[in-house]
C-alpha cells in the first residue's frame, strides 16, 4: 500500500512527458493555482476557526447544553451527547475531542459512546463546508443552503439516538 502514491505520481508524469507536455510547468501553474485559493480562503477559514474557540472557551456550548439537557432527557436523548450534537455542524475537530471524551468516560460501547459514534458518521461540518466550499468559488449568497444543512444534521442526530436505541441496545 506504501507505493500507491508515487507510483500515481510516476504515471502521471510519465503520461505527460508521452503527451509532450511541460510536466513541471504544468504542476507550477497548478501550485500557483492552489495557493490563490488558500489565500482566497484563508479570512473565512480563520474567522471560523476564532469562532469556534470562541463558542468553547466562553462556555456557550455549556449554556447551551444545559439549556437543552431537561427537555432532551426528557424525550430519550442522553445529556452526554449534547455538546457533540451543538459543536458537530461547527466544527469537525471540535466535535471529535468531545466524541473521545465520551469515549474515555462512559466507552465507546456505552450508549452515549454508540450514539456519538453513527452520529459523527452521519453529519456534516455545515458551517466548514459551507465556508469552505462556497468561499473558494467567490459564492457570497448561500440563500437556502445553511438551513438545508443544519435540517439535515438534526435529523441526523435524532435518527442517531432511534438507530441504537432500536438496533445497537
Amino acid at each position: 500500500m506504501n507505493y500507491i502514491v508515487p507510483v500515481i505520481i510516476v504515471s502521471f508524469t510519465l503520461w505527460g512527458l508521452i503527451k509532450k507536455v511541460p510536466v513541471f510547468e504544468t504542476f507550477c501553474k497548478g501550485a500557483v493555482s492552489g495557493l490563490k485559493t488558500v489565500v482566497d480562503i484563508a479570512p473565512t477559514l480563520i474567522g471560523l476557526i476564532a469562532a469556534v474557540t470562541m463558542l468553547r472557551s466562553s462556555g456557550a456550548i455549556d449554556f447551551l447544553t444545559n439549556l437543552i439537557s431537561p427537555l432532551a432527557e426528557k424525550i430519550g436523548f442522553p445529556a452526554e451527547i449534547i455538546p457533540v450534537a451543538l459543536l458537530r455542524p461547527v466544527s469537525g475537530g471540535g466535535s471529535t475531542a468531545l466524541i473521545i471524551d465520551i469515549f474515555e468516560r462512559f466507552s465507546p460501547d456505552s450508549f452515549a459512546g454508540k450514539i456519538v459514534s453513527v452520529m459523527a458518521g452521519s453529519t456534516e461540518t455545515t458551517f466548514y463546508a459551507i465556508t469552505l466550499y462556497y468561499s473558494s468559488v467567490g459564492v457570497k449568497k448561500i440563500r437556502h443552503t445553511l438551513v438545508a444543512g443544519l435540517a439535515a444534521d438534526l435529523t441526523a442526530v435524532i435518527f442517531s439516538v432511534l438507530t441504537v436505541r432500536l438496533f445497537l441496545t
